[in-house]
């Protein structure tokens, strides 16, 4: 009996696309993020 494919279906394209740095640097609240994860000292900003 098959349940189909899973919810998470991988892909760089489609992630960068909605998670990306030059995404989150579009919004004031992107860029806080960016802001904060610098701050903290995290070696990936945004995948």
């Amino acid at each position: 009996m098959s349940k189909g494919k899973g919810t998470f279906q991988p892909g760089r394209t489609s992630r960068s696309r909605t998670h990306g740095f030059l995404v989150r640097m579009r919004t004031r609240s992107g860029q806080s993020v960016i802001r904060r994860r610098r701050a903290k000292g995290r070696k990936q900003l945004a995948p």
